[in-house]
């Protein structure tokens, strides 16, 4: 069974120690130290520089810049509570579903919260999970040589960020042709 982003990122941070050699904490301190500001610089930096795999830099990365869905965001907010709060509090099984799909497909994966949506990651954004009204969930999906039909529409005004969209209306929206264009999206990535 797949494990949520928390248990996941929890995992790693227990065995980050016996894998890398450093505990989250030194992790944070070097990357801080490097003086890097954006995540892809410090991904690039602690790979390069300190030899350690993707998946651990970018758990440093994400920590330290706090951006991770675990971590407050500068000012002390949680995004993906903040999105999913008030009237949109309903939509938020929709969103899990949407990240318990997509994290079996690597540990490569970044999920990254922005202020109105979360983007998910691997070299580049695959797709999106934006709460757009109090009713839906929009899933935008970066999909090269796929035409729109049917729930796969063009993501036309949308958000110039994705190819696609798919209107998420409740967490069984989620269905196998959703996994099926999101894993499309992530191999493509």
């Amino acid at each position: 069974m797949a494990k949520s982003p928390d248990e996941m990122a929890a995992a790693m941070i227990a065995n980050m120690k016996e894998k890398t050699g450093k505990t989250l904490e030194q992790w944070v301190a070097i990357a801080k130290k490097s003086g890097e500001e954006k995540h892809g610089a410090i991904v690039k930096h602690l790979k390069a520089d300190h030899g350690i795999t993707h998946g651990f830099a970018n758990l440093v990365a994400h920590k330290t810049l706090r951006s991770d869905a675990g971590s407050k965001a500068a000012g002390g907010t949680d995004l993906v509570a903040a999105q999913y709060s008030g009237p949109k509090a309903e939509l938020k099984p929709i969103y899990d579903a949407v990240i318990k799909a997509v994290i079996g497909f690597g540990k490569d994966i970044e999920i990254s919260p922005k202020k109105s949506y979360v983007s998910l990651r691997r070299t580049k954004q695959f797709a999106l999970v934006q709460p757009s009204t109090k009713t839906r969930v929009d899933l935008g999906i970066n999909l090269t040589d796929v035409p729109a039909k049917g729930r796969l529409e063009k993501s036309g005004s949308f958000n110039a960020m994705v190819s696609h969209r798919v209107r998420l209306e409740n967490p069984g929206d989620v269905d196998k042709d959703v996994k099926a264009w999101l894993k499309k999206a992530y191999s493509q990535s």
